[in-house]
């Protein structure tokens, strides 16, 4: 896989806690042990989170982000050509090209 994974920040990387407290979560281990696999293996990884539109949440996630060993990971909630996959806990999988979601990739209600 080229290009760079976007891995979101809350509900995916730390449990959800509240956006507007501030407070960031503890890690889901699972995929902090797969950001930092991709990260030893020289993959890109970028933290694509909603946050990054207010910059007084930078510092929080920066420092929380050192405290679980991905400090320095880039931080952002821009989509460019360049991104490979993102990985989201309200994504809802699109087949490409076509407008319909893919069978499987999301529950409806």
């Amino acid at each position: 896989m080229k290009g760079w994974i976007g891995v979101d920040l809350d509900g995916t990387l730390a449990e959800y806690q509240s956006y507007y407290a501030g407070a960031i979560g503890a890690p889901i281990r699972p995929m902090l042990v797969r950001v930092q696999e991709w990260l030893a293996a020289g993959r890109e990884v970028r933290l694509f989170t909603a946050r990054a539109g207010d910059p007084a949440q930078l510092p929080v996630v920066r420092q929380w982000l050192t405290q679980h060993g991905l400090g320095g990971m880039a931080i952002t909630n821009v989509k460019d050509m360049d991104m490979a996959a993102l990985y989201d806990d309200k994504a809802v999988r699109v087949k490409r090209n076509s407008g319909y979601v893919c069978p499987g990739c999301c529950k409806r209600k």
